[in-house]
């Protein structure tokens, strides 16, 4: 019986632990996967394409400014007291129902060729706001690149820090041993007491400084991320190699694919457009209109008629010294109300024709009008002229340190090896008693620290070379 509640305890912890495991998985982050995370999530770049799909919105209805425009429209009403009968024209003092209908076209033939312009323009804002999201997209693989490198490393360095820590404990454990015997130099203990918590303290330092930078890339994913999630090291297999390209390569690269130059250039054609919409203002403007109206009115009335009679007008004659009164053969008329489609059947009347509108004087509007968006192209082209030199500036900048940390890597390689082998020998010397505590440290803390410029150096390149890559579209 007991046997059976101990297998039943055990079954029972057993799954609760795979509960928990299942509920917590570690994630393993992919540099790709970061990428596509924080495009898909990050806030400012939505704004972006917010404002892409606003101007591809404008370019479609500036676009559509080229088709005339047809309106129609539509009134009916009750109208009380004096007013005019819009079926016969003349004043009528009683309750009126009328109604009317129209169709107007309006069609720009010619206006200096500001609607084409307007579309060209349009066309290019659309095409810029386009760049920029790519450009936005760029930016942010860049940033995620440069973050998740430095994970890579911060996590090495912590791995190295870990490392020291664990030579340091053996040796701590063999003087200890030593010293609780009343052998050895008692110092010896105590030193290496103290360079065991340097190193407990280099572990926290490179636990917080990982944490951090695990932080900022978080920031940029716009996702929770597990504490204890994996970034997988994709530079593992990746040999320091010299970097190939020039700095004039890199640089034409960068004119040629960057979507920053290609954005810019758009924007000088926006510009550039902008001065023909404003010589369209010196030109005049041809158009073709057209109306069809029609109305109705309650009070119209269709007169027919009926037959005549003799009445008299009120006048007389004489004849042979007699009156007579004069008589008048009058028609009789019965009125009915005129339906609502026949009014507007009826009714029906047409205008069209040309508008021709002349600028003469506007105040010197056009003028200087014209002479701001001149401004404005100047000021776009100084912009990607700008943008040209900075980004030289920051090639050229960025070659240096590369080829810098290139040569730094090479020489701390030699360093690490010459390190190494010196620790080697003074730990041995050091465990048979030949050598000091404080020349043991010495070569240890040289062969360690050389050992973490090396990384650093190694992650440094790699940056370096990443911000290079990113400047050639790569």
């Amino acid at each position: 019986m007991n046997k059976r509640i101990t297998l039943l305890i055990v079954f029972w912890l057993g799954v609760i632990s795979f509960g928990f495991s299942q509920n917590t998985p570690i994630t393993n982050y992919t540099l790709q996967e970061c990428i596509d995370i924080t495009i898909e999530n990050n806030l400012d770049l939505k704004i972006k394409e917010l404002r892409a799909k606003s101007s591809e919105v404008n370019f479609k209805e500036t676009r559509n400014k080229i088709f005339p425009s047809l309106n129609m429209n539509y009134n009916l009403g009750i109208n009380n007291g004096r007013s005019i009968d819009p079926f016969t024209n003349s004043y009528i003092n009683q309750e009126l129902t009328f109604s009317n209908a129209g169709l107007s076209l309006d069609a720009t033939i010619f206006n200096g060729f500001r609607i084409k312009n307007e579309i060209k323009k349009s066309r290019f804002n659309m095409q810029a706001c386009e760049m920029e999201i790519e450009e936005a997209k760029q930016n942010l693989t860049l940033e995620v690149t440069l973050l998740y490198i430095q994970i890579l490393n911060n996590r090495d360095l912590l791995e190295l820090s870990k490392a020291r820590l664990t030579t340091t404990e053996g040796q701590l454990k063999r003087l200890e041993s030593q010293y609780n015997n009343g052998l050895g130099n008692p110092a010896a203990f105590t030193d290496m007491q103290g360079l065991y918590t340097r190193n407990q303290t280099g572990i926290i330092t490179a636990e917080n400084n990982l944490k951090s930078v695990v932080l900022n890339l978080v920031k940029l994913l716009n996702q929770d991320v597990d504490s204890e999630s994996e970034f997988e090291n994709v530079l593992e297999f990746i040999k320091i190699e010299k970097y190939q390209a020039s700095v004039s390569e890199i640089y034409n690269d960068a004119l040629e694919n960057l979507a920053t130059f290609k954005s810019k250039q758009l924007l000088i054609d926006a510009a550039k457009t902008e001065i023909k919409i404003a010589r369209s203002d010196y030109f005049p403007e041809v158009s073709l209109f057209g109306q069809l109206n029609t109305n109705y009115s309650n009070v119209a009335q269709l007169f027919t008629q009926t037959g005549t009679s003799i009445i008299e007008t009120g006048d007389f004659v004489s004849i042979s010294s007699q009156e007579h009164a004069v008589l008048r053969n009058e028609a009789q008329f019965e009125g009915s109300k005129i339906n609502y489609k026949d009014q507007f059947d009826n009714n029906l009347n047409s205008v069209v024709g040309i508008a021709v509108r002349v600028p003469i004087l506007n105040g010197f509007q056009a003028k200087y009008k014209l002479r701001v968006r001149k401004i404005q192209h100047e000021e776009a082209q100084v912009n990607l002229k700008r943008t040209q030199f900075d980004f030289k500036q920051s090639i050229q900048d960025a070659h240096n340190n590369m080829e810098a940390s290139f040569k730094r890597y090479q020489v701390l390689k030699d360093q690490v090896n010459a390190y190494q082998e010196s620790f080697r020998v003074n730990e041995v010397r050091f465990n048979n008693g030949v050598s000091n505590i404080i020349d043991y440290i010495t070569s240890k803390n040289n062969m360690e620290v050389s050992k973490l410029n090396l990384n650093q150096t190694k992650y440094t390149y790699l940056l370096r070379v990443k911000i290079l890559d990113y400047y050639r579209g790569i």
